[in-house]
């Protein structure tokens, strides 16, 4: 699925040394550990996101709702306190959709759960799977989240003649779009999204943490000079504390860009990362696999080769 987008002239370097005000990194989370409940919200996002689930729209439904307005799901055990290897209590980690749409908000989008995303998850999460087989499943679930990315943007109806010189009426992307990933391991994600928008425009965030204050410091940041006239797929696969991808929302809207046009896409988040972006940004999409307490944060080491 390729979009109109093309690239007209090189993108200048922002480079960038912001100091940016945020947030202390909480106290780490134990495994199995509940964490309270802090925020909900609701987006106005021209009312064409929807709960991927019940396909229900966003645009106007509160954060909760009437328990048929969407199905359970039965989110991954396995807790693992950072490294895959102990288990946590089940209980800790079942909950359905309209659970997380209460205790987190509307703006938090699950992929509809399969036996294939469970299996690649399970892959990604095997401390004793091979590098390959680690970035193959990697790249396959990377996939299926820029796809239901992709399809939560705006699209327009068009006329297409066919080659038997029939008129077919159809859709396509409505211009300006554009992919944002947070260095390092959002580069992972970059390749999946030029695999279906060739010509999208791709910017850059480096987000580190200060060795003596452990707080998020933005480094350097690079993006289309029209950004803010445009939708940004924000590429981060592993939402731990979310302090890295709240700092780079932050960098986003300095440059003009509404929460209300930013797509999250991420492979693995937890109740409490998803919390805080949502908290911080109520109109931001957040859009994942799978919300457990403890997260797969060896992903970029081992997607890079250097675990």
């Amino acid at each position: 699925m390729a979009t109109e987008l093309r690239c007209l002239d090189s993108m200048p370097c922002h480079n960038q040394q912001v100091n940016c005000a945020s947030t202390q990194n909480p106290e780490p989370q134990q495994a199995g550990e509940l964490i309270p409940d802090h925020a909900g919200g609701n987006s106005d996002f021209a009312g064409k996101l929807t709960l991927l689930r019940g396909r229900v729209s966003s645009s106007s439904v509160p954060a909760e709702r009437d328990s048929q307005a969407c199905g359970g799901v039965t989110l991954n055990s396995e807790s693992n306190g950072g490294t895959g290897n102990s288990d946590a209590p089940a209980s800790d980690s079942l909950l359905g959709d309209c659970e997380l749409s209460r205790q987190i908000g509307a703006q938090l989008k699950l992929l509809p759960m399969n036996d294939q995303i469970r299996e690649l998850q399970t892959i990604i999460r095997d401390k004793t799977a091979s590098r390959g087989d680690f970035m193959f499943s990697a790249d396959r679930l990377i996939r299926l989240v820029v796809e239901e990315g992709l399809n939560q943007l705006p699209y327009k109806e068009c006329m297409v003649t066919t080659p038997t010189g029939y008129k077919y009426e159809g859709v396509k992307f409505e211009k300006g779009n554009c992919g944002v990933s947070i260095m390092r391991s959002g580069e992972a994600m970059e390749q999946g999204l030029r695999d279906c928008c060739r010509s999208i425009r791709i910017g850059k965030i480096l987000i580190q943490s200060d060795e003596e204050t452990q707080r998020a410091k933005v480094y350097y940041a690079k993006f289309p000079p029209d950004i803010y006239r445009r939708k940004v797929l924000l590429m981060y696969p592993i939402l731990s504390t979310g302090n890295t991808v709240i700092e780079a929302v932050k960098v986003l809207i300095e440059h003009g860009v509404q929460p209300s046009v930013i797509i999250l896409l991420s492979l693995f988040s937890t109740p409490h990362g998803a919390k805080s972006i949502i908290q911080e940004f109520p109109e931001i999409t957040i859009l994942t696999t799978e919300v457990h307490p403890v997260a797969p944060t060896h992903f970029g080491q081992k997607y890079f080769g250097t675990d």
